[in-house]
């Protein structure tokens, strides 16, 4: 064979090479990926971390209600959406301190990769967290805390709870409107954000509109005896008292002022159903400004009531109703962006505008801050009731 014809039959030996191989990659192409994708029962998942006080001061009053609301909620997801995104929970216990969740925040982040985090749920640990989350843009969802400026630090974080700014000047509107009061005294924590942002709102209103305030007294988490404080209060015969506190310390305040025989009403921020029933008579008549109340009569409020009750064999909080209606939030934002990365779910969670939740038509202003309609609750007859 001389060289022409044997280049001539190198050639033509590759052309057939070449095609015989293109049309086994062709077939192994459409084993890989068929030419019509067919729907299959295995979905995406996607975990999202948890932070909540399983021991510690907060433990009984938040702990476990958000942790059942929360378990309540991804039931009722997970069923809904058969070939969307499985949700699944990651849970860790801050202990109730700044510390626990600053520990278990970085955690879930950088062990666990989490993209989003609910939680915490209080204003202190909120402050430290917050900046934790927006540094590796991991989405956080606080359902509680309420310390006005929080979620201003960055695009990557929200909250659930209405703030100080938009709860204190509604309440202390419709309040003062209704009983007329003119001299007031306040009492709160001052070791606490919450408390002592609070008060310091509270305050600043009742000034704007010219109401006197006759007393502040102060003291400190974790104290039970506040005979001292209610008795300088009580000397001054204030029209109504202010109470800015957490949980543990609120139904001792009440049942203190009322074994003083303190005739004036308490106006105690975010107050429970379990505080009213710790506090018992004491607790009657007390008032409330807060973002969600069992009496609310919705369809979907009392359907929530009802199927956390009979789940588990007790009413609902305040703090278990945030908890509820943030992870169905974060649930509806996961939806729309289509998507399990953290930038995508921020991105949705901007644009939810008048969602339907059991806290009303709900929506997230420009810092990452709730916006619906405030309630004022009253107790009566042992019952928190929308004050009328």
């Amino acid at each position: 064979m001389n060289t022409k014809k044997f280049i001539r039959f190198i050639f033509l030996f590759a052309i057939v090479a070449l095609i015989v191989g293109f049309s086994a990659c062709e077939r192994v192409s459409q084993i890989i990926e068929p030419a019509t994708p067919q729907m299959t029962e295995t979905r995406d998942e996607i975990s999202i971390g948890v932070v909540l006080p399983f021991t510690g001061r907060f433990s009984y009053t938040s702990g476990s209600p958000l942790l059942q609301s929360f378990e309540l909620a991804l039931s009722e997801i997970n069923a809904a959406h058969p070939h969307g995104v499985e949700l699944k929970l990651i849970i860790e216990d801050d202990q109730s301190t700044i510390e626990g969740a600053v520990a278990a925040f970085n955690k879930l982040i950088h062990q666990d990769r989490v993209s989003v985090i609910l939680g915490p749920v209080n204003s202190d640990q909120t402050k430290e967290v917050f900046p934790i989350a927006q540094e590796n843009e991991v989405v956080a969802i606080s359902p509680t805390s309420a310390a006005r400026g929080l979620s201003a630090i960055g695009d990557f974080v929200f909250r659930v709870a209405l703030t100080t700014d938009i709860l204190i000047p509604r309440g202390i509107e419709v309040t003062q409107t209704k009983l007329g009061y003119q001299r007031v005294a306040t009492l709160y924590d001052e070791t606490d954000l919450f408390s002592t942002d609070s008060d310091a709102a509270v305050r600043e209103v009742l000034k704007a509109r010219g109401i006197e305030v006759v007393a502040t007294e102060a003291f400190q988490g974790g104290d039970t005896d506040f005979s001292e404080q209610l008795t300088r209060i009580q000397a001054l015969a204030p029209d109504v008292i202010f109470v800015s506190s957490q949980p543990p310390e609120k139904p001792g305040i009440l049942i203190q002022g009322h074994a003083l025989g303190i005739s004036a009403p308490f106006i105690v921020r975010t107050l429970t159903g379990a505080d009213v029933q710790a506090a018992g008579a004491a607790a009657e008549g007390a008032m409330t400004f807060i973002g969600w109340g069992a009496a609310v009569d919705t369809p979907q409020n009392q359907a929530f009531v009802e199927n956390y009750t009979t789940q588990f064999g007790m009413a609902p909080s305040n703090f278990a109703a945030r908890a509820y209606a943030a992870f169905h939030i974060l649930a509806e934002a996961i939806k729309r962006a289509d998507a399990t990365d953290s930038t995508a779910i921020r991105d949705a969670l901007t644009s939810i505008r008048d969602f339907d939740t059991i806290l009303g038509n709900f929506s997230f202003d420009a810092n990452g801050d709730a916006v619906y309609d405030p309630k004022v609750l009253v107790v009566k007859d042992g019952e928190l009731r929308l004050f009328q």
